[in-house]
């Protein structure tokens, strides 16, 4: 199936201001067909194992499930949404993708980056966005900016593993530069969508 669309990827520690972004780039992206998903999710099976992974009940789940549940999800939403969609030109837009999967279960819960890169590879079959944008912010302010909100299980597993998290992303992001784009996400929000903005013109062009 060739590609002809953009694919752009947000990413980030809980409240970065994904969710946020992805709104407001909606809203204002001069851009005729656009696909917007979120990870995990964007399809009825993929939400289904969404509502498991994220369910506060589950603790014990083992980090290696988590990830291959994660990757099963991913490869769901590839396969019926996101690849139909970059071959009929259009932009897809996704809240968390692969980079997640380093970041949360390399980094946060120390599993093996080789086989989750390779966990990686078979669940998308090598699929990368065009443009990441990292919403870079301390996990303290996520803390804050989420507020009285009832905490998922991956939230509920505290500041010092966001910690992990947010180093996790920004080792990536020192890896692949071309790709990932970091944006300080502690500033107004404004700013924030106006330096992403400038990054998908120089992608895009307009």
């Amino acid at each position: 199936m060739s590609r002809n669309g953009v694919f752009i990827s947000l990413e980030g520690v809980d409240g970065a201001g994904k969710t946020s972004l992805r709104e407001l780039l909606m809203e204002t992206i001069n851009f005729d067909n656009i696909i917007s998903i979120r990870e995990p999710g964007g399809t009825y099976i993929s939400e289904k194992i969404r509502a498991v992974l994220l369910d506060a009940q589950n603790m014990g789940m083992a980090a290696r499930t988590e990830a291959l549940l994660y990757a099963a999800a991913r490869s769901q939403v590839v396969e019926e949404i996101i690849r139909p969609a970059l071959a009929q030109g259009k932009l897809v837009l996704a809240d968390r993708y692969l980079d997640s999967t380093i970041a949360y279960q390399g980094y946060g819960r120390g599993l093996d980056l080789d086989f989750l890169t390779q966990l990686n590879e078979l669940c998308t079959g090598g699929l990368k966005p065009d443009l990441t944008l990292l919403l870079d912010v301390d996990p303290w302010e996520g803390l804050r900016r989420r507020g009285g909100e009832q905490p998922d299980r991956l939230e509920q597993e505290g500041i010092v593993f966001q910690q992990k998290v947010r180093q996790g992303y920004l080792e990536i992001a020192t890896r692949e530069p071309e790709r990932v784009k970091v944006i300080n996400a502690g500033r107004e929000q404004r700013e924030v969508l106006a330096e992403a903005l400038g990054y998908l013109k120089e992608l895009v062009g307009g």
